[in-house]
Order: structure tokens, then C-alpha cells, then sequence
């Protein structure tokens, strides 16, 4: 399989970092962006490379060559004249027949590759999109998809938007040959407006949610945070080939401001100092994955699309203030019946609801997720309970005998927990 890296750009952003050389060449920690990614691509044995290049070009060709000296085959196709984000992929048709990668040069990201062209392959998409949650989704492109993962919708920066789940394209992508079809002729072309988009009535555009790591070069401070992270080895220590450890939160009462059963978006509101907590998770190397009861569903007093809606909010207030939430696990069940409007086939035993494990059991199969080293907060007995039954430490909001950790609130428990 062939990987085609877009190193064309300026870098007209983060310039102040070093205009001499061509963006993807910017060095952190002594190497260049694209010699991290070439590395990271190696390792996987990812090591048919096509270069796009353009903007002081002849740089980049200098320090890689034919690849050899970095266990890999480079090829080169130059633009002559800047062809936006896709124009280039017009020239692939003379190189490939086959699904292939394509990123973004000023990228750096360790990802389970073999895991993600699995799910594309399952999905027999035409494109397949890397997505996951950033700290800065208000002015980010949204993609929306439904359970399956086929998108639905993509809100660009400019778009009317109200409350919205934290998923972005971060620039990795697999793609179908097919996709080449579409290249007529050599033009200037966006790859998120002109290519991917248009897909989506096709019903061929599918994501690929992972919380491992991936953040652009855009802006000097990302740049100074990805230097951070690489110095602390929280980039490769993302890859889900790793075991990972995560701090499950209790929603009602933890998250938000407890209302007895939630049935009203208006009614939901942020515990004071969530947003700073649930932050600190996301810069600790920690995943931030919610783990609620939601026998409203059950009970036929909310929707999935109305409980989906009021998930949006949550993430959308916590977006607002730089955190975000990896995942998202809720239990539709309930065990007593009697209710006007109920849901019978919900009404049930179930291995999902706390205090049982089976949610934080789910999130350790699809995460790689270590138990005992993760936590489990909340506000009531079954939030421990469902913890311990899982094998994870837990902390306590108020007093409690049973928890590892007690405090008055989430960022105080965190506080102790990161301490």
C-alpha cells in the first residue's frame, strides 16, 4: 500500500517558528515534521511513500532522497503551481490502483494504522476519515455521523452551529482508487470541500473515531504543545497498540448539576470547575470517558436523538473551555416495568447497567484500556460498585466508605488522583 503525504504548504501561520524552510521541514526537537511521520509510517511497515511537494520543494528532496536512508521508498510528484489541498492527486492515477493512506504534512500522529484500514475495509468506503475530539472544536470542522459511522453531515468553520459533538477530521484519511476518478483535469482543489463532502449523499463516506494522537503544526502554540507532548511520550504512548488507562465519569451529579432524571436539554448545566477537571485528564495522558445510567430511555421519557442531543451540549460547554471527552458509554435499560410509554425490549436485566461492569468492560475492548490502572468517579454507591466490579481504583464526589478517594468535588478528586 502506497502513502501520499500533501507537502506542499507554507506555513504561513506558524512562519515565526522558521520561514526559511517548507512547513512539513520545520523542525521539532532537532527533526523535521515529515521525518516523525515517515518514522512513525516505518514502523508500521508503511514504507511506499509519494511526497507531494511544491513551496521550496527542492529542501525537502535534499534531506530524503529515495527514502533508503530512512528504511523506506520515496517518490516525488511536484507541483508547479499551488493545486490547494487535493489539486495534486490528480498525478496518482500513474501510481496507484489500490487503497491508499493519504495525510496532511504538518501532522504529527502515532495511530494503530492497521486497526483504521480495517474498519475502512469493513466499511467498503470510498473514503474513510480519522476523526476524534481536539480542544478547540468552536472553530474546527465538524463531521457528523450516525452509529455506524457513515457521515451525515460536515459543518465547516463558517457554519451555524448550536450544540455539537466534538469530532474532527485531523488529517489522516484512507482512500478508495475510485476516489481518483473524480480528478478530470489539473486544478486547484480543497480536499475537504471539493472531495470528501461531496460523498456524503453517496452514502461511501465513513469516519474512523480514535482518541490516539494527532494535532496539526497550525499555530505556534500547538506546536509548542506537540514539542511538550513528544518530550513526554504521551504521542507514542497513544498509539492503541499500547495498553491505556482511563478516568471513567459518572454524568448526572458528576458532569452536570444533578436534576433527578434529565429529561430536559435546558436543564443541563455543567458542575462548576468540570470543564478545568475534565482538562486536566486530557493533558494527563489519561482517557476522559463518560460511563451513565440512562434508564430514561427505557422509560420512553427521552429519545436517543434527544439524549444524543443533550450529549452534544455537554460536549459542546466542555469544548468551549479547551476539554473534551474521549467517549461516551450509556446504559438504555431498566428492570422495572409499569411505566406509560416505556420501551419494552429495553425493559430488561442487563450486563450494562452499574453497578455491573459492562460498560467499562466495552470502553477496555475498544480502547486497549488497562483497568487496573484506571479510575472510576462518582456521586453514588453503584458509580463505585460498578468500579470495583471492574477492577478500577475510584474516587468518591462527598464522603463515602467503599471509594479509594473521596472529595467535594470532580477537580478535587482529579487533583488528588494526578497527584
Amino acid at each position: 500500500m502506497k502513502t501520499v503525504i500533501m507537502a506542499g504548504g507554507k506555513g504561513t501561520r506558524i512562519a515565526g517558528i522558521d520561514s526559511t524552510v517548507p512547513k512539513p521541514m520545520i523542525k521539532i526537537l532537532g527533526k523535521p515534521i515529515l521525518q516523525y511521520q515517515i518514522e512513525t509510517l516505518a514502523a508500521q511497515g508503511y514504507n511506499e511513500i509519494i511526497l507531494v511537494i511544491g513551496h521550496l520543494g527542492n529542501i525537502i528532496k535534499e534531506y530524503f532522497g529515495d527514502g533508503s536512508a530512512f528504511g523506506v521508498h520515496i517518490d516525488y510528484i511536484e507541483e508547479k503551481e499551488p493545486l490547494g489541498t487535493a489539486g495534486a492527486l490528480y498525478y496518482l492515477k500513474n501510481y496507484i490502483t489500490e487503497d491508499f493512506l493519504l495525510l496532511c504534512g504538518d501532522i504529527i500522529f502515532d495511530v494503530d494504522l492497521d486497526k483504521f484500514y480495517r474498519i475502512h475495509k469493513q466499511y467498503d468506503a470510498y473514503a474513510t476519515l480519522f476523526t476524534h475530539p481536539n480542544s478547540h472544536p468552536y472553530d474546527s470542522g465538524i463531521i457528523k455521523a450516525d452509529k455506524n459511522g457513515k457521515v451525515t453531515d460536515w459543518l465547516h468553520k463558517e457554519d451555524a452551529r448550536l450544540w455539537y459533538k466534538n469530532r474532527v477530521n485531523a488529517g489522516l484519511h484512507f482512500l478508495s482508487d475510485k476516489i481518483l476518478n473524480l480528478f478530470e483535469e489539473v486544478r486547484k482543489t480543497d480536499l475537504d470541500r471539493d472531495v470528501l463532502k461531496p460523498l456524503i449523499p453517496s452514502g461511501k463516506l465513513y469516519v474512523y473515531d480514535s482518541p490516539e494522537y494527532v494535532k496539526d503544526m497550525g499555530t505556534p502554540d500547538r506546536y509548542y504543545q506537540v514539542e511538550a507532548d513528544i518530550k513526554s511520550g504521551k504521542v507514542h504512548a497513544r498509539n492503541l497498540r499500547n495498553k491505556q488507562k482511563a478516568i471513567f465519569l459518572d454524568r448526572d451529579g458528576t458532569i452536570n448539576k444533578y436534576v433527578g432524571f434529565l429529561t430536559d436539554i435546558n436543564d443541563f448545566e455543567l458542575e462548576a470547575g468540570v470543564a478545568e477537571a475534565v482538562k486536566k485528564i486530557n493533558d494527563s495522558g489519561y482517557l476522559a470517558i463518560v460511563i451513565s445510567n440512562q434508564p430514561v430511555i427505557a422509560r420512553g421519557e427521552v429519545s436517543e436523538a434527544e439524549l444524543t442531543e443533550i450529549h452534544n451540549k455537554m460536549e459542546t460547554l466542555l469544548g468551549r473551555e479547551g476539554a473534551y471527552l474521549d467517549a461516551i458509554y450509556y446504559c438504555p435499560h431498566h428492570p422495572h416495568k409499569g411505566y406509560a410509554g416505556e420501551v419494552p425490549e429495553l425493559k430488561i436485566e442487563c450486563e450494562c447497567r452499574k453497578p455491573k461492569p459492562g460498560m467499562l468492560l466495552k470502553a477496555a475492548q475498544d480502547f486497549n484500556i488497562d483497568l487496573s490502572e484506571s479510575w472510576m468517579i462518582g456521586d453514588g454507591e453503584n458509580d463505585i460498585l460498578c468500579g470495583k466490579n471492574a477492577g478500577c481504583k475510584t474516587a468518591f464526589i462527598g464522603e463515602s466508605q467503599l471509594a479509594d478517594v473521596c472529595d467535594k468535588s470532580l477537580k478535587a478528586c482529579i487533583d488528588i488522583i494526578l497527584r
